[in-house]
């Protein structure tokens, strides 16, 4: 059972299904009313399409069958396994790190990435989740959402009316199109939704968030709100994003 005081701690967990069942229904009741949990399952969100990403490139092809012979049942073969190296040295740091409450959740989420894909992707994650310790393990400086502002394709709009201003980045998956988007000059409470729209016309929801009172990017609060989410459409076939409120009111499209 998590203790109350602990379950800021949940949200990696919770991203990828590690969570009992009683465990997950009291942070879903703990997410509704936390702010900086919701942050936080916002910016894991990519997660899990990358992770699905990796397994797909990494599960081994299959052998053709040889003419006339006969044929058993097929099972899947498991994704591949992680070294007993790169185990044992995941165990160690999480062992080290058990004194850190934050930094052992951090480090049962790149665990949990290395069981589910193994290789070089998951012990990146390992690497980056960080260790109070001065051992080798380095935290990535940056949110994933902002390392796609950084190197993703970027387009950027202002709303004449508005005045809202809205940059998104992209970056073409095989399951569509991971988008980052930077928004500020927007003031709040409001509940907003990216939208990617295709050129027949077709709208999918990217992610959704709420402005706070203070706002985005305006005098007495400069930071933009950066966050990130995926589309199945692919890069060629979105015409532009839009920004809008949950009752339908648009703030910025950006032509991409």
């Amino acid at each position: 059972m998590t203790p109350p005081q602990d379950q800021h701690l949940d949200a990696g967990a919770y991203v990828l299904g590690l969570l009992e069942a009683d465990e997950r229904a009291r942070f879903e009741d703990h997410l509704a009313t936390c702010a900086l949990c919701t942050a936080e399952v916002d910016e894991l969100s990519g997660l899990e399409p990358l992770l699905a990403e990796f397994a797909d490139a990494t599960r081994p092809a299959a052998t053709p069958p040889e003419v006339g012979r006969p044929q058993a049942a097929t099972v899947p073969d498991p994704l591949p396994r992680p070294s007993e190296e790169l185990l044992d040295r995941l165990v160690g740091q999480v062992t080290q790190a058990r004194r850190a409450s934050r930094t052992r959740r951090l480090f049962l989420v790149a665990a949990a990435a290395v069981l589910i894909v193994g290789g070089p992707l998951a012990g990146a994650l390992a690497a980056g989740a960080g260790s109070d310790h001065g051992g080798t393990v380095t935290a990535h400086s940056t949110s994933p959402a902002q390392d796609l502002m950084d190197h993703g394709e970027p387009h950027t709009a202002t709303d004449p009316a508005t005045h809202v201003v809205a940059t998104v980045a992209l970056e073409t998956k095989k399951w569509g199109t991971h988008v980052a988007l930077r928004l500020g000059n927007v003031s709040g409470p409001l509940v907003c939704d990216l939208v990617a729209v295709s050129r027949t016309g077709e709208r999918q929801t990217v992610t959704t968030w709420s402005v706070p009172p203070a706002g985005y990017g305006i005098p007495g609060s400069p930071d933009a709100l950066v966050t990130h989410g995926g589309s199945a459409l692919q890069r060629s076939d979105i015409d532009h994003f839009e920004v809008r409120t949950l009752d339908g009111r648009q703030l910025v499209a950006i032509p991409v």
